[in-house]
């Protein structure tokens, strides 16, 4: 779970884990379920989970218990499988370490610009109804997530104009049916992200 800000956030809840798997929160003296959990990280509500006899804090595995949870239930997964399988492949990998804090960056840029987000689907979706053709909705989605992307990837700061301006064609290249992204263009995203990566292990070190 992401650190918070400790000179205004409220101390974290404590949530004990007992081996019945029974989870209690001694804030308000009640027992409690991961789906009270889940509900209390959307309402913004910072916890951790001990183990009841050790002491040891398992928010980690709660969390991820949570997730999996909400993943099983049929309704919209917000993990797709190809971000699974590559998640998976960095276990053991020497990038390993910097995989937490480049998802912990995008995360927290994502979140912190979620407001825009919201209204740039809206009128884009908004725009989409009108389309003669399930071709040109798809195209124009297309467009938008290139666009949204770009927006809100916390590397892309670190673009210069000349590849800024290249990503951006490619969205507008998606938006009139043309190839959304080409060849150079990605050479030079992979490029600007494994710098990036690199500085960010250094200053990590």
């Amino acid at each position: 779970m992401a650190e918070t800000d400790q000179t205004t956030a409220a101390p974290a809840i404590k949530i004990k884990k007992y081996a019945n798997r029974r989870l209690y929160n001694t804030a308000t003296s009640s027992y409690v379920t991961l789906e009270n959990l889940c509900q209390m990280v959307k309402d913004g509500q910072d916890f951790l989970v001990e183990d009841a006899k050790t002491g040891e804090d398992i928010t980690r595995g709660v969390l991820t218990q949570i997730i999996f949870e909400e993943e099983s239930k049929g309704g919209q997964q917000l993990l797709p499988i190809g971000f699974l399988r590559r998640l998976i492949t960095f276990y053991g990998d020497s990038l390993q370490t910097l995989v937490p804090s480049y998802l912990e960056i995008s995360m927290t840029s994502f979140q912190r610009n979620q407001d825009q987000m919201r209204q740039y689907m809206a009128e884009s979706f908004g725009e989409m109804f009108p389309f003669r053709s399930i071709e040109e909705m798809g195209r124009q989605n297309m467009a938008m997530f290139q666009r949204a992307m770009t927006l809100f990837n916390p590397f892309v700061a670190g673009m210069n104009d000349a590849d800024k301006s290249s990503v951006a064609a490619a969205g507008e290249k998606a938006a009139a049916g043309e190839n959304p992204v080409e060849v150079d263009t990605l050479k030079k995203q992979m490029e600007e992200l494994r710098k990036q990566v690199e500085a960010l292990a250094r200053t990590k070190g």
